[in-house]
């Protein structure tokens, strides 16, 4: 497809105690909410959300979260949904609980969409996607549909409060927007809208870059210590709504690919979060680029400053044999992944290459 699109959420809302607003933002949206958080968030931010939807005269229905994006989960919860008569679908949480939103959404043609991130770990908030998962947590595919969330509200206060790590594997996911969207623009790749990146798409992938780089340890160092402070809002809204659009318009390439073909391993590094597996499939594919050494240490840099993996033993991998680096390049580079946005496609073999450059130039850079 040669035509340019670019899409969008209606409303993105960002800022303290915006949870306790929440019925103020929806009640436009219907009368009858289903509200969906895991079981620990309902205690952090569900119970806020409900009681706001309810003092602004909405009804509410809850269920608990399973804990994974999968088909049978959204399934699950649609049919709760469409028992009820529920008019809005009410994310509450990570990214798997927010993707596994959208799919409800979906299902309930007509319904409104609202998504209450809890932290600033991906970049899933915004998009019109989801990514689904077997029941056991194994990346299957993407789900596509047909509008982004009505809605988007983020609390910088349940943000701060959140632990660093999923700021700092939010960063991580967001840093590969600009890497992969650039790379996608290089191979005339197709975006997740469906079409060729805008001007608009591909620099707010620049700016989020940018943000990143600039705020991003600042904002680390307030989260640690639950500060709202400036680089923290910066970042919130770089992980969440820059990252969100320029991914989304600008396009994937190898980093996430690379994520998903980690996917497939047993071990210690099925229990890493989605942005600390990309963390490791940015460098990847700055080295498959063969990009010069300055760029490549200045995202190891900032990576290792933000404890996220840049090397095998990160992973905890260490140990890997080629023969199983192989399945994670054969699964990143089957029909139909982000990689073959790419102008050089690689083999599985170069891409395995490609994945011992980086945790070496990770091992000398740092001196390990």
């Amino acid at each position: 497809m040669d035509e340019k699109i670019f899409i969008s959420p209606s409303k993105y809302v960002q800022g303290r105690g915006v949870l306790d607003k929440t019925g103020e933002y929806l009640k436009d949206l219907g009368q009858k909410a289903l509200l969906m958080a895991d079981e620990f968030v309902w205690g952090i931010a569900g119970n806020r959300v409900a009681d706001s939807l309810k003092e602004a005269g909405l009804s509410v229905v809850e269920i608990t979260f399973e804990g994974e994006s999968s088909e049978a989960e959204i399934k699950r919860i649609a049919k709760k949904a469409e028992d009820e008569g529920a008019e809005i679908i009410v994310g509450i949480g990570g990214g798997k609980t927010l993707d596994t939103a959208k799919g409800v959404r979906d299902r309930l043609k007509g319904a409104g969409c609202a998504i209450v991130p809890t932290t600033a770990s991906t970049d899933a908030p915004t998009s019109a996607l989801s990514v689904i998962y077997s029941e056991d947590g194994v990346f299957e595919r993407y789900s596509f549909y047909s509008k982004n969330p009505d809605i988007i509200l983020v609390d910088s206060t349940v943000i701060a409060s959140a632990p660093p790590k999923f700021l700092a594997a939010g960063i991580a996911d967001a840093l590969a927007t600009w890497v992969e969207a650039r790379a996608a623009f290089e191979g005339r790749g197709t975006t997740m809208a469906g079409g060729k990146a805008t001007i608009a798409g591909l620099a707010i992938a620049e700016k989020c870059e940018q943000v990143l780089f600039d705020y991003g340890l600042l904002a680390y160092e307030a989260n640690k210590r639950g500060v709202v402070s400036h680089a923290l809002e910066q970042v919130i809204e770089a992980n969440t709504l820059l990252s969100g659009l320029g991914f989304e318009s600008g396009g994937l390439a190898l980093a996430h690919a690379v994520h998903n073909g980690f996917t497939v391993l047993d071990g210690d590094i099925h229990h890493l979060s989605h942005g600390e597996k990309v963390s490791f499939g940015i460098l990847t594919q700055l080295a498959w680029e063969d990009r010069n050494q300055f760029e490549i240490n200045r995202y190891i840099q900032l990576l290792s400053k933000l404890g996220l993996p840049v090397t095998f033993k990160d992973l905890h991998i260490e140990e890997i044999s080629r023969d199983e680096l192989l399945k994670v390049a054969q699964t990143a580079l089957q029909e139909g992944e982000s990689s073959h946005n790419l102008a050089s496609v690689p083999s599985a073999d170069d891409l395995v290459d490609a994945m011992v450059a980086a945790d070496q130039y990770s091992i000398a850079y740092l001196g390990r």
